[in-house]
């Protein structure tokens, strides 16, 4: 016995959307009617209405405002192939497609473009970056260790009881890699000085 398709507003879930087959003429009306880009290839709707599941609303594509280069640029667009950069007209750009305004990009994000340029990599496109913007990738991740070591080691610092110690930077040091390498959050506390006073009670001022 043959399913019989049900009709697209009775659908939930992307996964049960996957299960039947449409004409892309047919995503095309789904599109339009859900006030999302409809003027794409059959691919890209699909993805279009993948994130409408997701809650997440590609409204519209914008094309290249100097015809520098023959094509628009659509989702399928590789990075390295339309010019790419962080300025407005790419952030206008991104703010039409994802519907957030004013469109920030993120560390992520610029992680990722780093990597396309150090590898070349000339099948990234305009979707593998809005996959990296929700989050749905892991092509590329800001590492921000080092900024939670700084911040770790300035609180350490401005803690009193970091002046009972003879060398500040290496105590903080020793208590960060416990930090870093535990799934506890990457803080200071002076909780650790107690938890932790083995492995630096050596650097400690002796008082007579």
């Amino acid at each position: 016995m043959i399913e019989i398709r049900p009709s697209f507003k009775n659908i939930k879930s992307f996964e049960e959307f996957n299960k039947y087959y449409w004409y892309r003429e047919e995503l095309s009306q789904i599109c339009k009617s859900l006030g999302l880009e409809y003027r794409c290839t059959k691919k890209e709707l699909n993805y279009i209405i993948e994130q409408y599941f997701k809650g997440n609303k590609v409204e519209k594509y914008l094309s290249k405002g100097k015809k520098s280069q023959s094509e628009d640029i659509t989702l399928e667009t590789p990075l390295l192939n339309c010019g790419f950069s962080f300025n407005q007209k790419f952030r206008d750009y991104f703010s039409a497609v994802t519907g957030v305004s004013p469109f920030k990009f993120n560390a992520d994000m610029a992680t990722a473009w780093r990597k396309v340029k150090r590898d070349n990599d000339i099948n990234f496109t305009i979707q593998d970056m809005i996959k990296i913007y929700y989050g749905e990738s892991d092509y590329a991740k800001y590492d921000n260790s080092a900024c939670q070591w700084n911040q770790f080691l300035k609180d350490f610092c401005a803690d009193e009881s970091s002046n009972n110690y003879s060398n500040k930077l290496k105590v903080a040091a020793i208590l960060w890699k416990e930090v870093r390498d535990s799934k506890n959050e990457k803080i200071y506390s002076q909780q650790l000085l107690n938890e932790y006073k083995y492995k630096v009670e050596e650097f400690e001022y002796k008082t007579s």
